[in-house]
């Protein structure tokens, strides 16, 4: 059975890497969680949305869940940490409406261009 918690560690690292490439989402309505326990074999995190109807139906404005497995993403290195949680903000559009974006919005030429801003930005 998965197991989950909030993860105020991955909120910090989310926020972190925001800033860094310039993501500017209201992060209150943006939740982290670690899971244990998951079965899933290639997965390492992943980026759920609160779909229109629901936020009509509960009076809410969109959420985004960012969850990471904590089996595999927290024996990763920093850097692939950081690139598995662009690749997560990547999937919240930027009009945060609640929908997500797909794979060809989200690819590894795109991560790999946020990790260089991301890194340049640290070194300010």
């Amino acid at each position: 059975m998965i197991k989950y918690e909030h993860a105020p560690d991955i909120k910090q690292q989310i926020l972190h890497v925001a800033k860094g490439i310039g993501v500017n989402h209201n992060f209150d309505r943006v939740i982290c969680m670690r899971s244990r326990g998951s079965k899933a074999r290639y997965t390492i995190a992943r980026c759920y949305s609160m779909p229109r109807v629901m936020q009509k139906a509960f009076g809410m404005k969109a959420h985004y869940i960012i969850e990471v497995i904590g089996e595999k993403f927290d024996g990763m290195s920093e850097e692939e940490k950081v690139k598995t949680l662009i690749h997560e903000l990547l999937h919240i559009p930027k009009s945060f409406g609640g929908g997500l974006k797909g794979h060809g919005h989200v690819n590894k030429k795109a991560i790999d261009r946020l990790y260089r801003d991301y890194m340049e930005n640290c070194r300010k």
